[in-house]
């Protein structure tokens, strides 16, 4: 005796409709979308900023010093480093909160959207902008070897606080990293996975 496999519909138990403030109340991730907007225009001034200091690289290229040609690149790294958490923050926080962006197949997915949510943007944040600082710090290092003198811009203690901050960066994201891996243990014990 046989029995033929129902259709997926009709195992489906029909969804109750959403009433009219949820409805609001889902639909307002929508009034982010002016934001990522924002962001958006934001990469293109970084891009503008980062051919700007491109062009004064390789057109002073010659009458620079070789301390001041790696501050330039310096700064175009972190340019670079700027815009790539833009990215993250554009394309996975739109994936996150705003709406799917469907994106399963393209050759150009990045890995980590597949895995995306709002613990994993924070830890690639906070990883983010500890590299951003680690460049800026490094930076200041290089222009604080002039202290004593004209050309630099930095006091001992404006460099005491730079380091200060990054470490509270590092700081903060030991932190966010630990609280999400306290969460998924015990999501896990919960489930009864661990």
């Amino acid at each position: 005796m046989t029995s033929e496999p129902k259709a997926p519909s009709a195992l489906a138990a029909p969804r109750p409709p959403i009433g009219l403030f949820p409805k609001l109340i889902f639909g307002s991730r929508w009034l982010q979308l002016p934001l990522y907007i924002g962001l958006i225009v934001a990469q293109a001034v970084y891009v503008l900023l980062f051919l700007k200091e491109l062009w004064h690289l390789v057109v002073h290229s010659f009458d620079a010093s070789e301390q001041q040609i790696m501050l330039v690149v310096l700064g175009l790294i972190d340019v670079v480093m700027i815009s790539n958490l833009l990215v993250m923050v554009i394309v996975g926080g739109y994936e996150t909160f705003v709406s799917r962006l469907n994106l399963s197949g393209h050759p150009d997915e990045p890995e980590w959207l597949s895995h995306v949510n709002a613990s994993v943007l924070k830890i690639k944040l906070a990883m983010a902008i500890i590299g951003i600082s680690s460049i800026s710090l490094l930076r200041t290092f290089i222009e604080a070897g002039n202290l004593g003198t004209n050309r630099s811009n930095f006091t001992e203690s404006g460099v005491m606080w730079q380091v200060l901050i990054h470490m509270t960066f590092i700081i903060s994201a030991i932190g966010i990293a630990w609280v999400d891996r306290l969460s998924e243990s015990g999501h896990r014990k919960e489930s009864g996975h661990g």
